[in-house]
């Protein structure tokens, strides 16, 4: 474990006066946050206030936003808690991503600041809410105080509040508002006076991205004097700098500096592709004493051999063995899952200006905490020193959120190294080609699973062994102490091991071989590949039973009415029982992953090439209160699309250790004409609201395998699909 590491989750928060410094800044007005209790996970016991609501005397409601948004419309979802039980308009809300101050805004699912999970919306729910309810209750009280009238008598709608002839604007009131006492409860609308939390609230940064907005995304980020590095990386994983002769490249052109440091060499100039050109005229060495160095054909044998031995005990439940020797029918099947890259749009980028004392970040930082602790601890600085300043996320899927922040640590080597070379702070932005994101890993691990599961002569499962051969996402990381258990991974088993099924005698034990390639989570993590297996599987076992593939699953789901409703959901609105138009092919799977339940029907057609083509997808999905509908129905066709176009074509492969892909065109992700018809419904509930970003991204698998399998009998489990001219 990288010595940083150590105090990753642990480094004290920026006091009260430098967090309300940060936030407010000189503006005046009202700054007002909600009082609630502290998770019980690292947080102790009693109240705090976070501060979410800034009201300037302007008029503009400022919603700060403690997650990052990285497409997923959390700062919109976020501003319409606080827009609904503040009464404001939303045309005059905007956001702002709050400081890093782990105390303040805390993710109570992980203990410290960061996003991810699926957990935005769950997790602050009820704290933007009564944030709004509260800075509602304060203007009202600043009205009365001024007309000398009763708080009962005043009413507030659309950003205005008045009383009688009375009237003011939030930003006549911001100033009084921002004198009054912070009220110790506030009562929250009931569901049937909402107004804008279940209806189609625009996004809040659509104007900023149409308009192509200076500043918005990490890589904007400008400060005077910027100079651009580019680090040239070690080929393999884990091998080091033995020598370098960089006279070629400090000769060129706009070229600064040439540093070394622990991640490699870094070129130092005044624009991206003068850094990229000496970089490549740099002459090294590498070291590759310490590097990984097996390709991948080479970790799949060794995996494979895994597959028949024991492994760490994940579920012991019942007598799967003795059930499987007596049920009706066996079915037998193993699984390749490949390593995947996440690919956004916007590469790796972080930039950092640090004067020896102080030091300040722009970038997309996913979980703050870590990133902020960890640049502390490579800069050698107090905590309360270090700035992060995040901005928006031109995508993500897991990869800015990296539990040993090792972005924002070989940026605070860089300006560190700066530093010492010339003597002078200057800010310097780290960037990552498409290349170097694509070969410099943090990937989805290869995962392999053998199963055994067997139905008895009512049809009914009977029986399941399954085994998981995989690295371990969580091992050494901060995050092992409570997500490793028994020395297995729950990220590895999340989605089978837990899964809502009715399988009385279930057996599974996991496999966490040692390999020096990086992963990290990916869209779903453990679920991208568990759901595969399982939603296979069970289309196997409802064969095997001579059973329609819906009726098997809903056989399976009475202890889970969610699950089962969102299937039959699905099925009813996709026409399950009627034929499948002419020259399509249906495929089902269901699945619940971050507390949110998902249907997927797909319907394939397969091409004279023997390609196939998804034509259309329904969906249904349950996730606890819609605040945005139409934010929904796009992250779910989002989720659908990452996870069409994982299994389609997409994989990363080694040779001698080496990465063999480099871009998108061998490294190929969903086209425009590879995207189906999707039809989203969303399940109207008064449950909380639980996750959107992912849990739409595990069932397309299935669904299309399944939909594969009745067309042509072919069973895939070894992905990509292209590996099988299939795509």
């Amino acid at each position: 474990m990288l010595h940083y590491l150590e105090q990753a989750l642990t480094a004290p928060a920026p006091s009260r006066r430098t967090f309300l410094k940060l936030s407010a800044g000189t503006i005046g007005g009202l700054l007002i946050g909600a009082s609630l209790p502290r998770g019980a996970q690292a947080m102790g016991e009693g109240g705090f206030t976070q501060p979410f609501v800034h009201i300037t005397p302007d008029g503009t409601v400022t919603v700060l936003i403690k997650h990052l948004d990285k497409g997923q419309g959390a700062a919109t979802g976020l501003a319409t808690l606080v827009a609904e039980e503040l009464d404001a308009d939303p045309g005059q809300v905007a956001v702002e991503f709050a400081p890093s101050n782990p105390q303040v805004y805390v993710n109570t699912a992980f203990g410290v600041q960061g996003t991810g999970g699926s957990t935005a919306m769950a997790n602050s729910f009820m704290q933007y809410r009564e944030a709004g309810a509260a800075a509602r209750a304060m203007l009202v009280a600043a009205a009365a105080e001024a007309w000398g009238v009763a708080p009962e008598t005043i009413s507030v709608a659309k950003g205005q509040v008045t009383s009688g002839d009375d009237s003011a604007s939030f930003g006549d009131l911001a100033e009084a508002a921002g004198r009054q006492a912070v009220p110790e409860s506030v009562s929250l609308k009931s569901a049937a006076d909402w107004t804008l939390i279940g209806k189609d609230m625009a996004r809040v940064e659509l104007p900023l991205k149409t308009q192509g907005s200076v500043g918005m995304f990490g890589m904007d980020a400008k400060p005077e004097g910027i100079l651009i590095a580019v680090t040239a990386r070690p080929p393999k994983f884990g091998a080091t700098v033995a020598s370098v002769n960089a006279d070629a490249a400090k000769a060129m052109p706009g070229v600064s500096a040439v540093l070394t440091i622990p991640q490699g060499v870094v070129v130092v100039a005044d624009n991206t592709w003068r850094a990229i050109m000496a970089r490549d005229a740099l002459d090294i060495e590498w070291d590759m004493s310490t590097a990984e160095t097996r390709s991948t054909d080479t970790l799949t044998e060794e995996f494979s051999a895994l597959l028949d031995t024991q492994g760490n005990t994940a579920v012991a439940r019942g007598d799967a063995a003795g059930k499987l020797a007596g049920a009706a029918q066996v079915v037998e099947a193993s699984y390749h899952f490949p390593y995947l890259a996440h690919a956004p749009m916007e590469p790796l980028n972080m930039t950092v200006l640090f004067d020896g004392e102080t030091a300040t970040f722009w970038g997309g930082s996913q979980i703050q905490t870590i990133d902020h602790n960890v640049a502390a601890a490579v800069l050698g600085i107090p905590f309360e020193n270090v700035a992060i300043n995040t901005m928006w996320g031109g995508g993500s899927f897991g990869r800015r959120a990296t539990a040993d922040g090792h972005l924002v640590a070989e940026t605070a080597s860089i300006g560190a190294a700066w530093l010492a070379e010339t003597g002078s702070a200057a800010p310097i932005k780290l960037v990552y080609s498409r290349e170097d994101d694509i070969k410099g890993g943090y990937y989805r691990p290869l995962t392999l699973h053998k199963v055994r599961a067997g139905v008895d002569a009512e049809g009914k499962i009977s029986g399941w062994e399954h085994r998981i051969v995989g690295q371990g996402i969580m091992i050494g990381t901060p995050f092992e102490s409570f997500l490793v258990k028994d020395g297995v991974d729950h990220s590895s088993t999340e989605g089978a091991a837990d899964s809502t099924y009715s399988l009385p005698d279930m057996a599974m034990d996991v496999h966490h071989p040692s390999v020096g390639i990086p992963v990290l989570w990916w869209r779903s993590v453990g679920h991208t590949h568990s759901a595969y297996v399982m939603e296979t599987m069970m289309d196997q076992l409802a064969e095997a039973a001579g059973q329609d593939p819906v009726a098997f699953r809903l056989a399976h789901l009475g202890d889970d009415p969610r699950l089962a409703g969102v299937l039959r959901l699905a099925a009813e609105k996709a026409g399950w029982d009627s034929p499948a138009p002419e020259g399509l092919h249906r495929g089902v799977a269901v699945h619940k992953s971050f507390n949110s339940y998902v249907a997927e029907i797909a319907e394939v057609r397969m091409r004279e090439d023997g390609t196939v083509k998804v034509e259309k997808v329904t969906c249904a999905v349950d996730c606890g209160i819609a605040v945005n509908p139409d934010n929904i129905r796009a992250q779910i066709e989002g989720g659908l699309a990452y996870g069409l176009s994982g299994i389609l074509r997409e994989e990363v492969t080694l040779t001698d250790g080496e990465v063999d892909q480099f871009n998108y065109p061998d490294y190929m992700p969903l086209r425009i004409t590879d995207m189906p018809v999707v039809d989203v419904h969303i399940v109207a509930s008064s449950e909380a609201p639980t996750g959107v970003g992912e849990p739409g991204t595990p069932p397309i698998g299935p669904a299309v395998a399944n939909a594969v399998a009745r067309a042509t009998g072919q069973r895939i489990t070894e992905l990509p699909f292209s590996k099988h001219g299939l795509a």
